[in-house]
Parts: structure tokens; C-alpha cells; sequence
């Protein structure tokens, strides 16, 4: 065989058999709005493995033999904190792995929820997802410093597209009446939402979907609707519907769909994104606050 043609079989084997990409960084991220962030964060570079997927109820969750497996093998564990997904850690440990955990919560000013315990869904605000994009590109730098230019870029342009979201919700909302700004929902996961936008929230649950409401405290809640002439009422994806269903029979109120509190919906759902998740909060809420149902 002479060289040309060497070349040539060299050539086709090279193109049947091509070199392995470079092996990705696995990440796992304990919830599905977290596993979105870190996955626009990280791009093409890394492996997002999300324990509590879409419409799954993270307040309740229980893990698997795969979620361990998944966890022993990332360099990256990311959880939200304030006690949200404290079972990070003990899965961490009893998976014995050796991952970094990132909590993305950290610099994040807690307030209370629905029953005055602190609400752990900070990421209904806006302006604190910009916290949590800075602490989950930091960290994916620091555990993968060859890429660490695409995660600022990515970072980068992310912070951008949250920025134009939060404008968004504040000019939606100014055109509200501050009267009208009220809705009823599940549980008290809407605290920082109506700290940061000027919206009051009431619920029959506290911060967590695993509770029981007392009678005491649904009847004050039907009373307050049945007052104070509250227009929205609503669903939430994770939550079990049939509590704001008898709500909605004793006052009167029609629902008016489902709000994505705790997690995104399914690719084809109103809420695949967690900016998708806002805008379609959004809407509902202004369109009930608004006009009614």
C-alpha cells in the first residue's frame, strides 16, 4: 500500500470511528428550577442530573438508589438551602460521594413565609436568582477552571435575560391597583414574590406543601375571602389541589389555573423554564387581579 492510500484507509477510519468528546462534568442539582439555572449556566460543558423533576414535590421527597448513585458520581451537588432540600446533605453522606456541595441560596436576605417561618423560596424573586446565578458559575469555575470562560459567558448573558424578567414583572404589576394586588394560593411559598413586587399573598399551608391546615385556620381563610373580595385563587403544580378546591366551593371563588411554585413543568408545559415559570405566574396573576375569573 502506498502512502497516498494509507492516508486515504486512515482518513476512514478516523471518520467512522471518531475521538471521544471531551467527558462532560456531572452536576446535580436537587430540584428542577435549579437544574435549569445550573444547565444555562454550564452549557455544552456540563451533565445536569436533576433529582426532584418537573411537577415533583421537593417538601416530600424521597431518594432513590439512582439519586444516590448520581450523587456519588458529580463533582458538583447544587441545593437551594434554607432548608429547603436539607436531605442533600444527608444523601451526600450516605452516598458516600465526594462532590462539592453548592448552596445557591448563600447571600440571600430570608424572609418569612405563609406562618412566619422563614419561606425557603427565594428564587420568587427575580433579583435574588442573580445571587444564585453568581454562586453557581463561581463554583463551576472553581471545580473546572478550563471552562470557566463559557460559564461567565453564559452567566453573563443570563443575568441579562433575568434583568429584563424582573423589569417586566414590576411594570406588569404597577399597572395593577395596590388594592387589587391579593391572591390566595396553596402553600406559603410566594414571600419573597410579594416582598420584592408588592403583592400580598394568603395560603392555608405555611412555607412547606407536607402539612395539615387546621380547621381554625381555614375558616379564618374563608372568612378573608369572603371580606375582602379576593379575585385569585389558585392551584399549585407540586400541591395537592383538593384543599384549595373546598376553598374555592365555600367562598364562591373560581380557581384561576395553577401557579409553578416549586418546580417547572414538563418541556411541553406553560413553565419548562424557570423564566417561563414567571412570565406564566405572571400572567395569571395580573389577568385575575385584573379582570377576575
Amino acid at each position: 500500500m502506498n502512502l497516498r492510500a494509507g492516508m486515504c484507509v486512515l482518513a476512514l477510519v478516523c471518520a467512522a470511528f471518531p475521538a471521544a468528546a471531551a467527558e462532560k462534568m456531572k452536576v446535580v442539582a436537587t430540584f428542577s428550577i435549579l437544574g435549569d439555572i445550573a444547565g444555562r449556566i454550564g452549557g455544552d460543558a456540563v451533565e445536569v442530573k436533576t433529582l426532584v423533576g418537573h411537577d415533583g414535590d421537593a417538601h416530600v421527597y424521597q431518594a432513590t438508589s439512582a439519586d444516590a448513585r448520581a450523587v456519588a458520581e458529580a463533582r458538583i451537588v447544587i441545593a437551594n438551602g434554607l432548608a429547603f432540600d436539607d436531605w442533600a446533605l444527608r444523601l451526600l453522606k450516605a452516598s458516600g460521594s465526594k462532590a462539592a456541595i453548592v448552596v445557591a441560596s448563600v447571600g440571600v436576605t430570608p424572609v418569612a413565609g405563609g406562618h412566619e417561618h422563614a419561606d425557603p423560596h427565594a428564587w420568587q424573586n427575580v433579583g435574588n436568582v442573580l445571587a444564585y446565578v453568581g454562586n453557581i458559575e463561581h463554583a463551576l469555575a472553581t471545580a473546572d477552571p478550563a471552562h470557566a470562560a463559557i460559564y461567565k459567558m453564559n452567566a453573563d448573558a443570563y443575568r441579562a435575560e433575568l434583568q429584563i424578567l424582573d423589569a417586566e414583572i414590576r411594570t406588569s404589576l404597577a399597572a395593577i391597583p395596590p388594592a387589587q394586588r391579593n391572591a390566595v394560593t396553596t402553600h406559603g411559598s410566594f414571600a419573597y414574590f410579594a416582598a420584592a413586587y408588592g403583592v400580598t399573598f394568603t395560603s392555608p399551608l405555611g412555607t412547606s406543601t407536607d402539612e395539615q391546615a387546621s380547621a381554625k385556620s381555614l375558616a379564618a381563610l374563608i372568612t378573608a375571602i369572603r371580606r375582602g373580595g379576593i379575585k385569585a385563587l389558585f392551584l399549585e403544580n407540586a400541591a395537592d389541589p383538593r384543599l384549595m378546591r373546598q376553598v374555592a366551593h365555600e367562598t364562591g371563588v373560581a380557581l384561576g389555573g395553577t401557579l409553578y411554585a416549586d418546580a417547572l413543568s414538563t418541556k411541553d408545559g406553560p413553565a419548562p423554564t424557570y423564566v417561563g415559570l414567571m412570565r406564566h405566574n405572571l400572567k395569571l396573576l395580573t389577568g385575575a387581579m385584573a379582570h377576575g375569573f
